[in-house]
């Protein structure tokens, strides 16, 4: 019913920036809370940053000062902005969105993940 594509991901320098971006498809009456989480190999997923519908921000102690969530409520795209990666940001990153249907049910719908690889 809803689809989460993410885009963004991939290779770079300790000390680098990525921008991921999440853009949402489908039966959408309204898109609620939107977010980024990460599972780094051997590690259980983790909320990076998540965002409301009114534009509150919360981050992971880790990554506060250096990512940005934000989000395009006409394009129904999150993004986060990474500045200063770190080698320990190295992760599959996934895109969540809680989001009320046309049909009026609330579901909880994740992308499939895009790769980010901090290293020299």
């Amino acid at each position: 019913q809803v689809q989460l594509v993410e885009s963004g991901g991939g290779l770079v320098q300790p000390g680098g920036s990525l921008r991921l971006s999440c853009a949402a498809s489908g039966s959408i009456f309204r898109i609620n809370n939107m977010g980024w989480y990460r599972q780094a190999p051997g590690k259980e997923r983790e909320l990076v940053a998540a965002i409301t519908s009114g534009g509150s921000t919360n981050y992971q102690d880790s990554v506060k000062g250096r990512f940005t969530i934000s989000r395009d409520n006409t394009k129904n795209t999150v993004y986060l902005q990474m500045n200063s990666l770190k080698p320990e940001d190295t992760a599959v990153y996934y895109c969540n969105a809680r989001v009320t249907t046309r049909s009026y049910y609330d579901i909880n719908s994740w992308g499939k993940g895009t790769l980010v690889t901090v290293s020299s």
